[in-house]
């Protein structure tokens, strides 16, 4: 993942996300969540998903790339950003909810399993989690960033053993459901 700590890679992701946002994963969002909750976005990346976000909550950004968190901070003072890994979550604060965009992809499936119980450990009780997976059954690595895809059965067997799922579906973001978003609960 060391891939996004070069600030030329990131403005380049940051370029070719152009006119893409979470918008309909943040409505998603918003059916479970009270407004003004505190939210954690996980890999905020170039921080579009992050701004439709702090419209109705407290959130905190976090990114394991220093270089997003840095050309975001540049424009936006207000918000708290936190350098953390997705994996790891080494923090000791507790949050709401906990949100991310595709960010869960870059996982391998131990490492996933090890972010899945770190998120249960950080959120509130009854906290309200939603993540988005590229949708498949493979794993492959481009310019050394791995992307592991997802069926709806295995996200169900990774996140039941921890967290109550409230509804988990397809759909589409470039092609034909190729997107798979889950929103879960913490029991």
């Amino acid at each position: 993942m060391a891939y996004f700590d070069n600030i030329e890679n990131a403005k380049e992701y940051i370029n070719m996300a152009e006119g893409i946002d979470g918008t309909y994963l943040v409505n998603i969002l918003k059916k479970y969540l009270q407004k003004g909750s505190t939210i954690l976005e996980l890999g905020m990346g170039p921080g579009k998903d992050l701004n439709l976000l702090k419209k109705d909550y407290k959130v905190t950004g976090s990114d394991k790339s220093k270089a997003f968190l840095d050309l975001y901070s540049d424009e936006n003072k207000d918000i708290e950003l936190l350098l953390l890994d997705a994996k790891t979550l080494n923090i000791d604060r507790k949050f709401d909810s906990i949100y991310s965009n595709k960010v869960l992809i870059h996982l391998d499936k131990d490492e996933l399993k090890e972010s899945i119980n770190r998120q249960y450990d950080i959120l509130n009780n009854d906290g309200i989690t939603v993540h988005s997976f590229w949708r498949g059954e493979t794993e492959e690595v481009v310019d050394g960033l791995k992307f592991v895809y997802y069926d709806k059965d295995e996200l169900i067997n990774l996140f039941s053993k921890k967290f109550k799922i409230l509804d988990i579906a397809y759909y589409t973001e470039m092609e034909y459901k190729d997107s798979i978003y889950i929103v879960i609960k913490k029991a």
